[in-house]
């Protein structure tokens, strides 16, 4: 290990934004080998996570606003403006943060992200009369014009 990886790994743990600047100034000047690799390779992948987990929440959100807008009739008159405003807020959010990978993985954990939505809305509702099963496409819920 180089002194200067030795440096940087002191100071990942004690001045993260001088760790980041450093880590930035070497990949651009391609002196890959003074790299904190280590550390490097846990904040790549904390990334990744960060931005998996945002498009999941917003599309639950969506998911979950779209469901009540539909089927809460009894909340509808009140509430239909307020969850349109957030159905656009979602979807905006979606869309400013939406990668074709992070496409594919929202139709990989789509089920998923569903079955969390559904529960929220029964609980919140108290009505079991929720379709068990995504009644919506992905494209459909991206889509800022569509509404069920």
């Amino acid at each position: 290990m180089t002194n200067t990886t030795t440096n940087l790994k002191q100071l990942y743990e004690t001045e993260y934004d001088r760790w980041l600047e450093a880590t930035i100034k070497l990949l651009k000047n391609r002196q890959l080998t003074q790299l904190d690799y280590d550390n490097l390779i846990e904040e790549l992948e904390a990334l990744g996570r960060n931005e998996k987990n945002a498009v999941e929440s917003f599309l639950e959100q969506l998911i979950r606003h779209l469901l009540l807008y539909k089927y809460w009739q009894t909340e509808f008159s009140q509430n239909a403006n307020h969850w349109e405003a957030e159905i656009v807020n979602f979807r905006t959010q979606l869309k400013r943060r939406l990668t074709t990978n992070l496409r594919h993985h929202l139709e990989a954990e789509f089920l998923s992200i569903y079955q969390d939505a559904l529960k929220f809305v029964k609980a919140k509702t108290k009505l079991d009369s929720f379709p068990k099963e995504c009644p919506y496409y992905l494209q459909q819920l991206l889509d800022e014009n569509w509404l069920p």
